[in-house]
């Protein structure tokens, strides 16, 4: 576990939004078709179709993706990489107007990436705060390219063929565009100044056949999954957790695999697993999976399934975790497609023997790239922080916007994984796609410049393929002005005019009202704020875990802190349990303020610790007196009153602000 037994207002398991299934729906949705009348007909036609469990769709056959038989020299912007990401930026540039090379690196037949080649077929959504006028259609952010290949798939989850399909549709319909597939390896052509200033100034790619050819271009947008082109040209990163005191630390991957044999009777039977829905194309629940035994414990475990169906017998299921893994080493993602298919068998005969409705189905096959959720954090201009999220704050140079959980995945098979925060809307500004010390490149998708907390809410493809499409018009823009994107990143008014622009062009970057959450209003809503960045509490789906005014305990603090002396370890040098050495039952001993201080001390140094009074504290200003002074009961104090405490103390003693 990430620091030991975690308390109630501590971490908790992954599962999703508990939602009601359309099966279950569908009874209502017929009684309001009747009751809304003739006037409201097409509107009840919507609900009903959007809430039947039957999938429509015929399978298609995959098109056969033709790179360009000639390159140019240069272009305007060459776009790295095919994933979801990749599209959106290169048919956005394409519609400003400019030239694009669209260049895979990863040797893919088609298009999508993660989605179709790594079978992530479930799609993680950002739904806005203001509910559709039409019963039963979802209202998402952001909208624009996203929404426009969103509508030509099945739904929250899709075939991925026709994924694949309509992604190249969109390419080939954009005359600006060039597409160039299975290369061997590509890389970034840079220029390095006297001061050390480094410009991107293209990219040198080897071919298919071997041959290897330079192509120019004044912009570039890094869509790899990983940053691969940012950090080949100089850009500074952390890896995984590394940015909160954890560098080993970073979330499980997946490989995703296919079951044959459903028919309706079998979807529908889902229905009937208890805490477990579907609609006509996704089913979540079924949480007996997580008893699975795995044959190698401690490098592969299964959790609670999501399960997207195809348009032809099969369903994509997303649930095995696989640990100690390098994202960024060919062999150590090739060990991990051989654990995931070794397993993959084993897991379906674990599901047939322990839900009835599973009993007729087989294993189909394995997708051929891993679901890898965290690699490389990008450091940008601004990176996206915990506080930013839990203050649902919009910023001047948004250009997306993101509201879909912290979702914290397992990183070893003793992690749980859990749910941090629950958003309502947050922007994604502009300059944390302008990675530092490097000119002429856009970072866009899960790698751009997010610290890795809030990462767990900006790494999923439709906030991607947002800020994407907003980096193919930036790319125009700086253009334009003669700019580089870090003078552009700069310009108030050249943000606000990309800003008219992308909602020109189908965006929608509208920051929507929302009550104001309850937490925000607390005295110890800075306290929350520091404690959430330094992973010492989460609020689960409903933000409620957090638990602020329930009463905190002995042991609570003392993992508390060491998750923060893991976070800065130049401060925090001593062993905090010793507060604790004799005490029976600590996790049932109340928390006096005396005793949060004493733990903390202890945290600090040990040899030190029995000078840190709560006085001292105070008079070497490490603790504010308005802080002592709202504590209502000094002998209990609560989980919220010890946030407001270690807030204090990083702040005032480590220098260190969560704001």
């Amino acid at each position: 576990m990430l620091f030991g037994n975690v308390p109630r207002q501590g971490l908790q398991r992954h599962d999703h939004k508990p939602r009601t299934s359309a099966k279950k729906k569908v009874v209502v949705a017929s009684v309001a078709v009747v009751l809304i009348g003739v006037a409201a007909s097409a509107a009840g036609y919507v609900w009903l179709r959007g809430n039947d469990t039957v999938n429509h769709n015929q399978r298609q056959e995959l098109a056969a993706v033709e790179s360009a038989q000639e390159l140019r020299e240069s272009y305007d912007v060459i776009v790295a990489g095919t994933d979801p990401e990749g599209i959106a930026a290169a048919i956005s540039a394409a519609r400003n107007g400019l030239s694009v090379l669209l260049v895979d690196g990863k040797n893919r037949d088609i298009l999508g990436g993660l989605m179709t080649v790594g079978g992530l077929n479930t799609l993680d959504l950002n739904y806005s705060p203001k509910e559709s006028v039409i019963p039963g259609k979802h209202n998402f952010l952001n909208k624009g390219i996203f929404q426009e290949w969103y509508d030509q798939i099945e739904g929250t989850s899709f075939d991925v063929n026709t994924a694949a399909n309509v992604f190249y549709s969109m390419v080939k319909a954009e005359d600006n565009i060039d597409l160039l597939m299975k290369t061997q390896s590509m890389e970034p052509i840079v220029e390095t100044a006297a001061d050390g200033n480094v410009t991107v100034k293209g990219m040198r790619i080897v071919k298919e056949d071997g041959t290897s050819l330079d192509v120019a271009a004044p912009s570039v947008i890094d869509a790899t999954q990983d940053g691969d082109i940012a950090a080949a040209a100089g850009a500074p990163f952390t890896l995984g957790r590394a940015d909160i005191g954890d560098p080993e630390a970073q979330m499980a991957v997946t490989l995703v695999f296919a079951m044959k044999g459903v028919t309706q009777e079998i979807w529908d039977s889902f229905d009937d697993i208890p805490e477990t829905d579907i609609d006509a194309m996704s089913a979540w629940g079924f949480k007996e999976a997580k008893d699975y035994v795995s044959s190698n414990p401690e490098r592969v475990k299964i959790r609670g399934l999501n399960v997207g169906r195809q348009n032809d017998d099969t369903i994509l299921i997303n649930a095995m975790h696989i640990f100690q893994i390098d994202p960024l080493n060919p062999e150590s993602l090739e060990e991990a497609l051989e654990i995931g298919r070794a397993e993959a068998p084993r897991i379906v005969d674990y599901l047939k023997q322990t839900y009835d409705e599973f009993k007729d189905l087989e294993l189909a096959y394995t997708f051929d790239e891993l679901y890898v959720r965290e690699s490389r954090h990008i450091q940008g201009e601004y990176r996206l922080t915990m506080a930013d999220l839990i203050a649902n704050r919009d910023h001047w140079d948004a250009i997306a916007y993101g509201s879909y959980d912290v979702d914290i995945q397992a990183a070893s098979h003793t992690d749980t994984g859990f749910v941090l925060y629950s958003p309502e809307q947050y922007g994604v500004p502009f300059r944390a796609l302008v990675p530092q010390k490097v000119d002429g490149l856009l970072v866009v998708g899960r790698a751009a410049s997010f610290d890795s907390l809030p990462h767990g809410s900006a790494r999923v493809i439709p906030l991607g393929m947002a800020t994407a499409e907003a980096a193919g018009a930036a790319a125009k823009l700086a253009a334009e002005n003669g700019l580089t994107f870090r003078e552009l990143s700069q310009s108030k008014e050249l943000i606000a005019e990309l800003r008219a622009r992308l909602t020109d062009q189908g965006m929608d970057l509208t920051m929507n009202p929302f009550e104001t959450p309850y937490y925000m209003n607390h005295k110890a809503y800075k306290g929350l704020v520091a404690a959430a960045s330094m992973l010492i509490t989460s609020g689960n789906y409903d933000n409620l875990s957090f638990d602020l005014d329930g009463k905190s305990n002995m042991q609570r603090v003392v993992y508390s802190m060491n998750r923060v002396a893991k976070q800065h370890p130049d401060f925090f040098h001593g062993d905090p349990s010793a507060a604790i050495a004799g005490v029976d039952a600590p996790a049932e001993q109340p928390l006096s303020l005396e005793q949060a201080v004493k733990t903390i001390a202890n945290g600090i140094s040990n040899e030190e610790a029995p000078a840190l009074t709560v006085d001292e504290f105070l008079k070497r200003g490490w603790l504010a007196q308005e802080t002592v002074d709202a504590i209502t009961d000094k002998a209990a104090i609560t989980n919220g009153e010890f946030f407001m405490i270690i807030r204090d103390v990083v702040e005032y003693y480590a220098g260190v602000v969560y704001e």
